[in-house]
């Protein structure tokens, strides 16, 4: 699991730590291109990576996504954050889609890795809607976290180990 907040380079620390173990490299996007902002957002995402990457769009049905996964594969997942969001706004039930993630997590033929942001440090928000996206992504990160050999932290562009060692 890779965590920060936003434009704290957790994505681009991710997609190194997948490029180094040389394996066939999975990229599941879960973002959705609403407005221009975004499609630009996307299309810079997918330049910055680079060629040589398998991608799935799964705004929507990440867990089916990773069931789709060769094994030997390595899969980054970016981000968790814009696949909850999606499933709030599509009025799932939260805490079982993120039981379900965690168990597609764990059984998924390949490595994974993935990239979520830290919400929990920002002021609490105004309203109830957005108050209940925060402490849902807060108890998913708890969830990823326990779930993962290694759980880095990337603040500023900088890695800082929260469990597990590097490779």
């Amino acid at each position: 699991m890779v965590i920060g907040g936003a434009r704290s380079g957790k994505s681009r620390f991710a997609e190194r730590l997948v490029t180094a173990t040389g394996a066939p490299r999975v990229y599941i996007a879960t973002a959705e291109a609403w407005d221009d902002e975004m499609r630009a957002r996307i299309i810079a995402h997918r330049d910055d990576r680079g060629p040589g990457w398998h991608t799935i769009e799964a705004p929507q049905d990440l867990c089916g996504a990773l069931a789709a996964v060769p094994p030997g594969a390595v899969v980054l997942v970016d981000c968790a954050t814009l696949w909850l969001t999606n499933r709030m706004l599509a009025e799932a039930d939260l805490a079982a889609e993120s039981a379900a993630l965690i168990a597609a997590l764990q059984g998924c033929a390949g490595r994974v890795v993935v990239v979520t942001n830290e919400l929990g440090w920002s002021i609490v928000p105004e309203n109830a809607l957005a108050r209940r996206f925060r402490d849902a992504q807060g108890r998913l990160n708890q969830a990823l976290a326990a779930a993962a050999g290694l759980a880095v932290a990337v603040i500023a562009g900088l890695p800082v180990v929260l469990k597990g060692r590097l490779p």
